[in-house]
């Protein structure tokens, strides 16, 4: 794109729009435009490299310039946020299962994902953290450790969004218009999918699973949001985001007890 390119579209737009911002990356909103800024190029490659393999609607690539990466704003809104309850319908958290479950049987991307011992291993440091800096109560991390332990097994692979929250899954009525930021896409355990989808709004998992389709291990599922959550928890406070708001990390890993 031209510096001319850029210049018709600031003068169409009244202000810049910060979406998110932190260490590792940024994404601005520029009119119809998204902006992702993200000095690990190797990162945007892959999030580029699966959007053009993944069956499901993904936002336009309008151009690429390292280190940003312009993408057009997807029609509709967003299935939901954590923390606030979701006014979409049963029949719009059903449609993101069964995105999810395309997604899924797609063939692999290249890049692998964590595995088991990796889990394992994070969990451990991340539940010594939470103990020993009085984050969170210790019975509190025991209890949630043992159940996000149930996750360490082997699985399939799966072609995995990755961080398939519901602020990246945009609906409009009941259909999918698609889904955003593929930053860590790769092959992954199709449960930790849907529980990131899920997190936070435990009520539309019957949903979800409805329009997935097959035998899916709600258990499984469950225990993935312990595990997610106890993970993110050092990161979240890090990077200026509020894992105590009502609704979000803290109260998923509270009603595990």
């Amino acid at each position: 794109m031209t510096a001319v390119a850029v210049a018709a579209i600031m003068a169409d737009v009244e202000r810049v729009e910060v979406v998110v911002a932190h260490q590792e990356r940024a994404t601005l909103r520029v009119g119809d435009v998204f902006l992702k800024i993200d000095a690990d190029q190797e990162r945007i490659d892959f999030e580029v490299q699966a959007m053009a393999m993944a069956p499901i609607p993904t936002p336009e690539i309008l151009w690429r310039r390292p280190p940003v990466l312009a993408i057009a704003a997807l029609p509709g809104t967003a299935l939901g946020r954590l923390g606030e309850p979701s006014a979409a319908s049963p029949a719009a958290w059903a449609a993101a299962g069964a995105a999810a479950r395309r997604l899924h049987d797609a063939p692999l991307p290249p890049r692998i994902g964590l595995t088991a011992e990796d889990f394992a291993a994070r969990l451990e440091v991340e539940c010594e953290w939470l103990v020993a800096n009085g984050v969170l109560p210790a019975d509190l991390v025991a209890r949630n450790r043992t159940i996000a332990e149930a996750v360490l097994r082997p699985w399939t692979r799966v072609f995995a969004h990755g961080d398939l929250q519901i602020t990246h899954v945009f609906v409009d009525g009941d259909e999918i218009t698609g889904v955003l930021d593929w930053s860590e896409a790769c092959q992954g355990d199709a449960l930790y999918d849907l529980a990131t989808l899920t997190l936070g709004h435990e009520k539309h998992l019957g949903d979800v699973v409805a329009g997935y389709g097959g035998d899916v291990d709600v258990g499984m599922v469950r225990a993935w949001w312990s595990m997610r959550s106890l993970l993110a928890i050092r990161w979240l406070v890090e990077h200026g985001f509020d894992p105590s708001a009502p609704g979000c990390e803290f109260d998923v890993l509270r009603a595990r007890m």
